[in-house]
């Protein structure tokens, strides 16, 4: 169940969140895998860093709020790092690992629904009941009594 903290580090519904795309720092490295020789000439996988910490758009509770949805992209410096290299196009890459980034802040942002707590219907007491019986019953045929 989530936490009214927790609701409160969130954006209401509707509000896109959007990183400023000055704080990011994009280096570009060479792919792996199959390419030919494409991929032993050029540079088009791209590697973001974004500093959660200094970014400037979000307050410090929303920062929280992204540092724990994207823990495992967090390093030691607070930075989220995320690169892509499925095309072969340093522009492609770029754009797509931006959006992807852009997607992970709306992501951790966007309001947890509070679980409302319901009762088991007694027809499915009934049926648990029903099966538990059938399973004793089963099990009381198998076992030997003397009887050959």
């Amino acid at each position: 169940m989530a936490s009214q903290e927790n609701q409160d580090k969130r954006l209401p519904e509707g509000e896109n969140p959007t990183v400023d795309l000055s704080e990011l720092r994009i280096e570009f490295a060479r792919s792996g895998g199959a390419g030919g020789q494409n991929v032993n000439k050029r540079s088009t996988k791209a590697v973001l860093h974004w500093n959660v910490g200094t970014a400037k758009g979000f307050s410090e509770d929303q920062k929280t709020a992204i540092r724990e949805f994207g823990a495992n992209r967090l390093n030691n410096e607070d930075e989220i790092v995320m690169h892509d290299q499925t095309e072969r196009s340093q522009e492609q890459n770029k754009n797509n690992v931006i959006e992807r980034l852009q997607q992970l802040v709306a992501d951790a942002l966007v309001p947890e629904k509070e679980r409302k707590a319901t009762r088991v219907p007694r027809s499915q007491k009934n049926k648990r009941l029903d099966e538990k019986f059938i399973n004793k019953r089963r099990k009381a045929d198998r076992s030997t009594k003397g009887e050959y």
